[in-house]
C-alpha cells in the first residue's frame, strides 16, 4: 500500500497542547477521515456511477 502526504493547518495552541500531552495527530487524523469516507460512501452507495458523473456535470455547468 502506498502513502501520500496530507497538510493541515491548526491553531499554535492546538500544536502546542498535542506536544505537550504526546499526542501524535497522524493516526488521528487518518483515523477520522476512513471513517469521514466510509460515511459518505455508505450514504452514496445507492446511487450508480453514471448519476454521480451526471450531477457533476450539472453542478459544473452552473457554475460557468
Amino acid at each position: 500500500m502506498g502513502y501520500v502526504t496530507v497538510s493541515v493547518k491548526i491553531p499554535k495552541w492546538l500544536k502546542e497542547l498535542l506536544d505537550k500531552y504526546g499526542i501524535k495527530p497522524g493516526p488521528i487524523v487518518r483515523k477520522a477521515l476512513e471513517e469521514e469516507v466510509k460515511k459518505i460512501a455508505s450514504k452514496l452507495s445507492h446511487i450508480s456511477d453514471e448519476e454521480v458523473a451526471s450531477l457533476i456535470r450539472e453542478d459544473r455547468e452552473k457554475r460557468r
